[in-house]
């Protein structure tokens, strides 16, 4: 078959690597080069603990304040607000206690198959060098400040993620540069990261095009369908590709492309930041989240990344430069005598849905046509398991991860979420139109 992946990110890129490994031609649609949106700036994680939703019990306490804080861990533009109530409003529903389990649990199985999933792809790239698993360490200025997050810990344990203990001592051994500051830790040893998250995307898009794949710098407008199915797909120069089926990974620009597809999703942009400090005088051998100031902080190539931050304001704002500001601020924080006199910021568009799981599937208008976006803070993470399943399902292979929850139709015809009826089959599909620890 001749499939048409719209998208050149993460999840793009390993979709059409896995695509290939069943024999399909792949042709890339995407304006920019591989790796250039959020698969270009995120914090690099690669970890199987990052099950989570953002939404956690007892966050709504903290919304309104952080509402009127623009600074804050969580933010929204005022004049962005009429359009984000509604996402907020769901996305606050999906933090309840019951919703949060499932989530999670959703989850675990599409990210637990991390390393299994990229081993293949960065093994025939020649890249096994840009993913490693060294750890991730939460951190916490003690054992009672640590007890506060206990609920989400003790679910990733009960979801079989691994979580050890370290005590001051140990922490101080593990991560000298950490100065005492914090007095407790969790180790997560399954976890990962990777050194350069844009050089391991453009990496498995170099493997792709060896392999026979195309790219054209065209942008997807929509699609000329003949009954249920996608025969070409419309391109912005007037243009039009003739395909056999179309896959789409378009990340926070994917959502009038899956509705011309059928699917109805409330996909919004939360507008991440990351600073890069490329100092010398600092080394870390774990990713560290430090949990009380949510800051992600990840060695990598090109210095230390730091990253934690979500605003909304929409796909066309320009970045506000304070929120990267206070990313430095609390990297300073952490480490006084980290050398800030070389420092690059970034901003870029995490696509979320409100309950925190990416849209994996079959799009509901077209049999041939499958959505995968989505993905929020765990694109890198679950990049290469949802190529994976996104083949099996282009195969009619059974998915080795169950895909009932992330499928399109849980928001309904209106995009209102639905949680459906378990067993319902994949049904057919259709297709239309850039990191927590």
């Amino acid at each position: 078959m001749h499939l048409s992946v719209i998208g050149s990110g993460i999840v793009g890129v390993c979709t059409a690597a896995w695509l290939q490994r069943d024999g399909h031609r792949v042709t890339f649609v995407d304006p920019l080069d591989a790796g250039e949106a959020c698969s270009f700036g995120n914090a690099g994680s690669l970890s199987p603990s990052a099950c989570l939703p953002v939404g956690m019990p007892g966050l709504w306490k903290q919304v309104p304040g952080w509402l009127a804080d623009p600074l804050a861990p969580l933010t929204v533009r005022w004049a962005y607000l009429p359009r984000a109530l509604p996402w907020l409003l769901r996305f606050l529903r999906h933090s309840r206690r019951e919703e949060v389990v499932r989530i999670a649990t959703a989850l675990r199985g599409l990210l637990a198959p991390i390393f299994d999933s990229y081993g293949p792809l960065v093994e025939r790239a020649g890249v096994g060098h840009l993913v490693r698993r060294s750890g991730c360490l939460y951190v916490y200025s003690s054992p009672a400040a640590a007890a506060r997050w206990a609920f989400g810990m003790n679910l990733r344990r009960r979801l079989g993620v691994e979580l050890r203990e370290v005590g001051a001592e140990e922490l101080q051994a593990l991560e000298p540069d950490l100065q005492g500051r914090f007095r407790f830790g969790l180790l997560a040893p399954e976890n990962g990261s990777t050194p350069d998250p844009a050089a391991l995307v453009k990496a498995l898009h170099a493997q792709c095009l060896r392999d026979g794949a195309v790219h054209l710098r065209e942008r997807a407008a929509g699609f000329e369908l003949a009954g249920r199915e996608v025969r070409a797909l419309k391109l912005a120069s007037g243009e039009r590709l003739a395909v056999d089926g179309v896959v789409v990974t378009a990340g926070a620009w994917s959502a009038p492309l899956a509705r011309a597809l059928g699917a109805r999703v409330p996909l919004e942009t939360q507008r991440g930041y990351h600073v890069t400090v490329r100092s010398s005088n600092l080394a870390l051998s774990h990713t560290v989240m430090a949990v009380e100031d949510n800051l992600m902080v990840n060695p990598m190539a090109m210095g230390l990344r730091l990253a934690g931050s979500v605003e909304f304001a929409g796909l066309a704002a320009p970045p506000a430069r304070a929120r990267a500001d206070v990313l430095l601020k609390k990297g300073r924080q952490i480490f006084p005598h980290l050398d800030t006199s070389d420092v690059s910021s970034w901003m870029g568009h995490r696509p979320c849905l409100p309950d925190s799981l990416p849209v994996i599937g079959r799009a509901p208008a077209a049999t041939n046509a499958w959505l995968a976006f989505g993905h929020g803070h765990v694109g890198m993470c679950g990049g290469a398991s949802t190529g994976r399943e996104v083949a099996a399902l282009v195969a009619g292979r059974v998915p080795q991860v169950d895909l009932h929850p992330f499928r399109a139709e849980r928001f309904g015809a209106f995009g209102t979420y639905s949680p459906g009826r378990r067993g319902g089959g994949p049904g057919v599909a259709a297709a239309g139109a850039g990191g927590r620890a």
